[in-house]
């Protein structure tokens, strides 16, 4: 299941804090913030999905991620490459060093990772 863009918003905000009330929510997020229903909502659709529970503090709610970034992240890429590239690495890592406008630098840099990944294997 995926998160819609207001609900990664959020959740990056979460991921960032680990755990939060409503009022740390509202101010984490740049002017102009979100009203207080609309976090509510969003956290609701969260929680329904999956990706979001609570804790209750006297009448508060103390929000935390039960996914973790790293996770959440591989599973996007993973689906990305399936759906938009066949499904093979090898197109969307060619998609992605040639559109992405990469310094030489920075392609020598992803070289070594790979060449680390290789070695590990």
């Amino acid at each position: 299941m995926q998160l819609s863009k207001t609900e990664e918003e959020l959740m990056n905000i979460l991921w960032k804090l680990k755990k939060a009330f409503m009022k740390d929510l509202l101010e984490s997020y740049p002017e102009p913030k979100p009203a207080t229903t609309t976090v509510a909502t969003l956290l609701k659709r969260m929680t329904d999905k999956g990706f979001v529970s609570y804790t209750a503090v006297g009448r508060s709610r103390e929000y935390f991620p039960l996914i973790k970034k790293k996770v959440y992240f591989s599973k996007h890429v993973n689906g990305l490459i399936k759906n938009f590239f066949n499904d093979s690495p090898g197109q969307f890592a060619s998609f992605f060093t040639q559109e992405t406008n990469l310094s030489k630098k920075e392609l020598e840099a992803l070289k070594q990772l790979i060449d680390n990944e290789i070695k590990k294997k």
